[in-house]
């Protein structure tokens, strides 16, 4: 008797994998993010490495910082649209058992992600959160960054 993991039910054909083991998967939508965030990134990295080296790069879904409703003016740190941030940056610190944190420049992913309309909107949008971040990260203007920054 076949395992009821191969069965064929209602004559639809057997069931397993949706795609073949050796065929390429697509991308999730996290993923496809990740990677444009690296895309945008390397440019940076390049022509700042050794001024990058303390810093770190992490994306989070959305942001859990606690602002306050009276707050008209963010922090420089922290970039925003109106009043939804989408990126920040955590300067080096102690972490709660006593030990050294990096640096730490964080992107919001779902507050970016609905504010480009496509792909193209999503990596110019990425340029310019992180053109801000890595220029207030190392105190320089961010069109020393990137030549085309505006906001």
């Amino acid at each position: 008797m076949p395992s009821s993991a191969s069965r064929d039910r209602h004559g639809r054909g057997l069931r397993g994998p949706l795609f073949p083991r050796n065929a390429p998967r697509s991308r999730s939508p996290r993923e496809e993010f990740d990677a444009l965030v690296l895309e945008a990134y390397a440019p940076i990295q390049q022509a700042f490495a050794d001024q990058l080296q303390g810093l770190d790069i992490a994306v989070d879904t959305i942001p859990r910082m606690r602002l306050s409703a009276d707050m008209t003016v963010l922090p420089e740190e922290i970039f925003a649209d109106g009043p939804v941030p989408l990126g920040r940056i955590i300067p080096a610190g102690v972490d709660s058992h006593g030990f050294p944190t990096r640096a730490r420049l964080v992107l919001f992913r779902k507050p970016i992600e609905q504010r480009a309309q496509d792909v193209v909107d999503r990596r110019d949008l990425l340029s310019t959160v992180l053109s801000h971040l890595v220029a207030v990260y190392l105190n320089l203007d961010p069109r020393d960054i990137d030549p085309r920054f505006e906001y």
